[in-house]
């Protein structure tokens, strides 16, 4: 067994494709950390000190190797100008579309920063914990990629009425967003992020066909990536990565965030030594995880995945949903600390524990 690492140390040696002490585990507490202290997930999200005091004892609780500054994608769009949902068990989300008519894109400006309340939350947040944890737990910042945010901007049916039939108009929202994107990006990790995950679910095939992907966003993506001042994740959300792989590669992010439909084995093989794995537990599965299911699906994970570094154990989807029991996280946490440990040992799965 090696000598214990600091969360931080962890991680970076497994993101050099080489094997820590153990697979980091990345439990992304966002709306959790409101079912933990029993309140409204709105008055939670109003309050960074108290956010930063709760991503700290659950980092500790549930012995995840690091901090997570967001809070919910519709913040983007509050930034903008949209109103924000608020449910009692579930993530917040964007309301009514803010741009009500594509012709209204052009006069649509760049949200300022700082005149947002929920993003200067955010800031507070992301400083706090880097006033809290230094340098010993990777602290990670969230942005919507621009060609993901539409989807919130505008609504599904209305955005892919933009991408097909209104050319000019998409590319004025996509230098918009993509602006946007960077200087936001870029303010966190002035704040103290480590990383920034860049949430793109638009650039899977399961979401739209590849080729209109790489004709129409993936420069953008390139392009916007380039300008971030910080490592990234490019995170699919759940969305199948396997057939935009190679493009991801080249587009210089760290880590890429991998779903349900991909096959782990393969995924693994081609990715190795050429960018690291973040994945993939299915967290609204989890919700019904008896011990044995989550000590079986860890340990499964790790056979296929974790050998020679480069993988981080998460859900697949880049947050844990509020109905998920703690005895289930406790069970993953445990697991990962008995059968992550390298050498990693021999390991037999039962894959039909239930």
């Amino acid at each position: 067994m090696k000598t214990e690492m600091t969360s931080m140390e962890r991680v970076l040696t497994a993101l050099s494709h080489q094997e820590p002490d153990r697979v980091p585990l990345l439990l992304l507490f966002s709306l959790y950390g409101a079912r933990e202290l029993e309140m409204s997930i709105k008055d939670y999200f109003m309050d960074p000190e108290l956010v930063v005091k709760t991503q700290l004892m659950l980092q500790k609780k549930y012995r995840s190797d690091c901090l997570y500054s967001f809070a919910y994608g519709a913040i983007e769009t509050e930034a903008f100008g949209g109103e924000v949902v608020f449910t009692d068990d579930g993530p917040p989300n964007a309301g009514e579309p803010l741009i009500g008519s594509l012709d209204l894109i052009p006069s649509l400006n760049l949200p300022d920063i700082g005149s947002s309340p929920g993003l200067q939350r955010i800031l507070a947040v992301t400083r706090g914990l880097k006033q809290a944890a230094g340098d010993s737990i990777p602290i990670i910042g969230v942005v919507v990629a621009p060609f993901s945010l539409p989807v919130m901007q505008l609504g599904f049916e209305k955005y892919l009425e933009l991408i097909y039939f209104r050319p000019e108009l998409f590319a004025q929202l996509m230098a918009l967003n993509s602006a946007f994107c960077v200087k936001w990006a870029n303010a966190q990790l002035a704040a103290g992020a480590t990383a920034i995950c860049y949430f793109n679910p638009l650039a899977s095939p399961t979401m739209i066909e590849k080729d209109t992907y790489l004709k129409i966003a993936y420069p953008l993506d390139c392009q916007t990536l380039a300008k971030i001042k910080g490592p990234t994740a490019t995170h699919l959300a759940s969305g199948i990565t396997l057939p935009v792989l190679d493009e991801i590669i080249a587009s210089k992010t760290a880590i890429l965030g991998f779903g349900q439909g991909d096959d782990v084995t393969r995924l693994k093989a081609r990715a190795s030594h050429k960018i690291a794995l973040v994945g993939n537990l299915n967290a609204i599965e989890m919700v019904n995880w008896s011990p044995e299911k989550a000590q079986s699906t860890v340990k499964t994970l790790i056979s296929q995945a974790a050998a020679g570094g480069g993988f981080l154990i998460s859900d697949s989807h880049g947050e844990i949903p509020y109905q998920v029991p703690p005895e289930v996280l406790v069970n993953i946490a445990d697991t990962v600390a008995e059968w992550g440990q390298y050498p990693l040992k021999s390991i037999g799965v039962d894959q039909d524990a239930s």
